[in-house]
């Protein structure tokens, strides 16, 4: 018994590393003949629930709004505080410079947004207006006439279609900045705000991927000139004359009158005949029996008489024409080639005027078209 009373009584950690189930029942007493109690351990503290309310985070209240009006004098840099004091007492000073601060931010943009715009649209119209050499104009006549109408009217879709782009841009990042600026002045926490924006642009972005892939497509189809209106195109799915073109869709018309609507951002690959020049190549097929000279003598002759023409040299045709002698060879035929390199889109004109003369020369002469009965 005095052995026990003298035995130390045992502490928290002791009793918190051992099994419960080998505790004592009851409590060991002191050599006074007392139990000892053993310390409960406290719960530690729960955090306080951070605000989960979006308008809790940004909105100020109002105090923070009294000390962003209040904060507006105290800065060293401001110049605005020492002109109001002088007018107005001392606690209306902070309010009218917090008031005329936020005026000043809103009429600077809309006056820098005016400015800007101002600026891409005299870019745009002086891009949009082509303007034709004079010497050029003198020798081409009125072909040169129609070709500046279609030249002028593709520079003049393009500008204003990248014009609206740079409007557009410009007036979101003034309007946009502007708009924030006022929103600090309102002391409200721009952090969530932008974060919310921010997650809500990702979002659209992957909700809308076809609608920007066709919006890039048609911007970098316009920046890099690959086609215009009234240039005749292979657009895969259609094959026709360009007729309009915005950043999203291209329209065409075919041979047949149908108008196609292609989405930009489809087009993986166009073939354009109304770039630079275009060539018309005419196969004449003749009996294997002819004589090649006679006949390639025949078809330079044609060829030439067209070139000498002055509707044609120059305006139509740009190069002399070519006669390939014997481009195929069978059992039963022989044919010659005539290629003449024209302007854009006369390549179809060019070469129905040369089938129409070989015809008439060759029945002249009495030779046969090979397969003609």
């Amino acid at each position: 018994m005095f052995l026990r009373s003298l035995s130390p009584a045992p502490t928290p950690e002791a009793n918190a590393s051992a099994d419960p189930s080998d505790a004592p029942a009851t409590p060991a007493p002191t050599a006074e003949g007392t139990p000892v109690v053993t310390p409960e351990a406290t719960p530690a503290p729960e955090p306080s629930p951070s605000p989960t309310n979006p308008e809790e985070a940004v909105l100020p209240d109002p105090e923070r709004l009294s000390e962003a009006v209040r904060a507006t004098c105290s800065g060293s840099n401001d110049v605005i505080c020492p002109l109001v004091e002088g007018i107005l007492p001392e606690g209306w000073a902070p309010f009218a410079a917090w008031v005329i601060t936020i005026v000043l931010i809103l009429a600077g943009a809309l006056i820098l947004r005016k400015v800007v715009l101002r600026l891409i649209d005299r870019i745009t119209r002086r891009a949009a207006q082509g303007v034709l050499p004079e010497k050029l104009r003198a020798r081409a006549g009125r072909q040169a006439d129609a070709a500046q109408v279609l030249l002028t009217e593709r520079r003049r879709q393009r500008a204003e279609t990248i014009g609206s782009v740079l409007r557009h841009a410009a007036t979101i990042l003034i309007m946009g900045t502007a708009i924030l600026m006022v929103l600090g002045r309102f002391g409200m926490n721009l952090a969530p705000l932008l974060t919310s924006v921010g997650i809500l642009g990702i979002a659209i972005g992957f909700g809308a991927q076809e609608l920007v892939k066709d919006f890039i497509s048609g911007m970098f189809m316009l920046l890099e000139d690959q086609y215009g209106v009234g240039d005749i195109i292979d657009a895969g799915p259609a094959t026709g004359t360009v007729e309009a073109i915005t950043l999203r869709i291209t329209r065409l018309r075919d041979a047949d009158g149908r108008v196609w609507y292609i989405r930009n951002g489809t087009i993986t690959r166009v073939g354009n005949e109304s770039q630079g020049w275009s060539r018309a190549l005419v196969n004449v097929p003749v009996p294997y029996d002819a004589d090649i000279d006679e006949i390639r003598d025949l078809l330079k002759g044609i060829a030439n008489g067209l070139w000498e023409e002055p509707g044609m040299r120059d305006l139509v045709i740009v190069e002399e024409p070519r006669v390939y002698a014997l481009e195929q060879v069978s059992d039963s035929a022989m044919i010659f080639q005539v290629t003449v390199k024209t302007m854009p889109g006369k390549n179809d004109e060019v070469a129905r005027e040369l089938r129409v003369r070989i015809k008439q020369a060759l029945d002249e002469r009495g030779v046969a078209l090979a397969g003609a009965s």
